[in-house]
């Protein structure tokens, strides 16, 4: 299924409002008026829902549109020749789906909802037009394409290079953390909406390591975890941790 297809399946009746959204600070619309909001609404048709387990669109598909996570928990992987999938990131809401397409006008991994999920579709050429006509709009846009990734790649090649499992982990959850205070969610209770195999492969790490590392941070204990249920108890703990760069747990 391609997002061409997936549009055409779950569309909702309702027109989506930018100037209504509860995740308005973390996407797109940042910055701009309320004139300028309205304009960047008008080009969002309708919402998307996309059940669980459903792709939102596939390596190779060619670019139609970038998406604004409305509601839901969404990965990316990639997909070997020989069929191996590799988690490429975890996105939520108020995050952004389908930048990987921008260069070479075909996306360049698959995005994979983890639960039931909705998304604000924004035409890429439309949306092009427009960040034209308004800096602001222009200016967060240049931001998503380039800062953001530009971190998250380092911060994913700094955890891969100079981090052991245990902090590759710890940095794991804490990152969760973060990223969900800043949405008005509990920072220290959760629910992973992946699962540990995905970690894994996120992390570079073998199925066996998770689990051993997970009950590594319980044993220092810095948090608790059940099934999916996470529980933060120690923050501080989690980042004194990552800084000890291999001084704590066990080596790849």
């Amino acid at each position: 299924m391609n997002d061409c297809d997936t549009l055409k399946l779950k569309p909702l009746g309702l027109k989506s409002a930018c100037a209504n959204c509860s995740v308005l600070e973390l996407c797109l619309p940042l910055g701009l008026n309320d004139t300028e909001v309205k304009r960047l609404d008008d080009l969002i048709v309708q919402r998307v829902k996309i059940k669980k387990g459903n792709t939102l669109y596939r390596q190779g598909d060619p670019l139609h549109a970038l998406y604004a996570v409305r509601l839901g928990f969404f990965k990316t992987t990639l997909t070997s020749e020989d069929g191996r999938e590799q988690v490429t990131g975890f996105q939520m809401t108020g995050e952004m789906l389908g930048m990987d397409a921008i260069s070479e006008d075909r996306h360049a991994c698959n995005a994979v909802a983890l639960e039931d999920s909705e998304v604000c579709p924004i035409h890429f050429s439309q949306l092009e037009r427009l960040s034209r006509d308004l800096p602001s709009l222009q200016h967060n846009l240049n931001k998503l394409l380039m800062s953001r990734e530009i971190v998250r790649d380092h911060s994913l090649l700094l955890m891969m290079g100079n981090m052991n499992s245990d902090e590759r982990l710890a940095a794991f959850f804490l990152n969760l953390s973060q990223r969900l205070s800043l949405r008005g969610y509990s920072p220290f209770n959760f629910i992973l909406r992946m699962r540990r195999e995905e970690i894994g492969s996120y992390l570079g790490l073998r199925l066996e390591t998770i689990s051993r590392g997970i009950a590594r941070l319980r044993e220092l204990n810095l948090l608790e975890v059940h099934a999916r249920e996470v529980k933060i108890l120690d923050p501080i703990g989690l980042k004194a941790l990552i800084a000890g760069c291999g001084q704590h747990g066990n080596p790849l």
